[in-house]
């Protein structure tokens, strides 16, 4: 039998072609793949929308503690609500709230106002108010602010009451600053209508969770 012999190229002619081999996939294989993606998708949506969430909510923790420092950037009822009972638990018996100031050392008459209204309806008998000057990053510079008033107030402990999904930014942001002043830091999440399981049901829910996880990461990685 005659064996089938290929004629070598000749050198000039690799200056004019050359052989190339492709190995394309065939319509059974994309369709498979696309599947595939389309159900790993459906399988872990509710999974990963938790995990994102939780991302950004700070660990529950509230041993006895100096006192409580509602976080009042936003006003938030619901911290106010916590408070009190975290406080009548037995938790701590102080509770500081950061408000903003128009003047050095003097709370902003309205932001004043709207703290001692809320106070008043979650039956908190007293709060002590913390001015702050509003001095971008915020929260950094309002963290450096409080440190300042709790060692003065000779406070080695605090329990830091905050909306849930912006928790785990203010326990990192006052870890960061209040350590090193040899004050505890712990935490307690606070939610509303918007949680973990369910944040992804309204627009609200969507867009809250977007900004915090944003903020997380630029405090996490450029300002911090």
């Amino acid at each position: 039998m005659a064996t089938l012999q290929t004629t070598p190229p000749r050198p000039w002619h690799r200056h004019f072609f050359h052989r190339k081999e492709s190995l394309k996939t065939t319509w059974t294989l994309r369709l498979s793949l696309l599947f595939l993606v389309l159900i790993l998708a459906t399988l872990t949506k509710g999974c990963l929308s938790v995990r994102i969430a939780e991302s950004l909510v700070c660990p529950e923790q509230h041993p006895p503690a100096d006192a409580i420092l509602i976080e009042n950037f936003d006003p938030y009822y619901l911290a106010f609500e916590r408070a009190e009972t975290l406080q009548s638990d037995g938790v701590a018996s102080r509770i500081f709230v950061p408000t903003a100031s128009a003047e050095e050392d003097e709370p902003n008459s309205v932001a004043k106002a709207i703290v001692e209204v809320m106070a008043r309806i979650a039956r908190l008998p007293k709060t002590e108010i913390i001015p702050i000057q509003e001095v971008e990053p915020i929260s950094l510079n309002a963290a450096r602010q409080i440190r300042d008033a709790l060692v003065k107030e000779h406070i080695k402990s605090i329990v830091v009451v905050a909306p849930g999904f912006r928790s785990r930014r203010s326990a990192l942001i006052y870890a960061t600053v209040l350590t090193p002043a040899g004050i505890r830091v712990d935490c307690v999440p606070v939610f509303g209508t918007s949680t973990p399981k369910n944040w992804t049901q309204t627009w609200h829910g969507i867009q809250e969770v977007g900004e915090q996880f944003v903020k997380l990461q630029y405090y996490r990685f450029f300002v911090l």
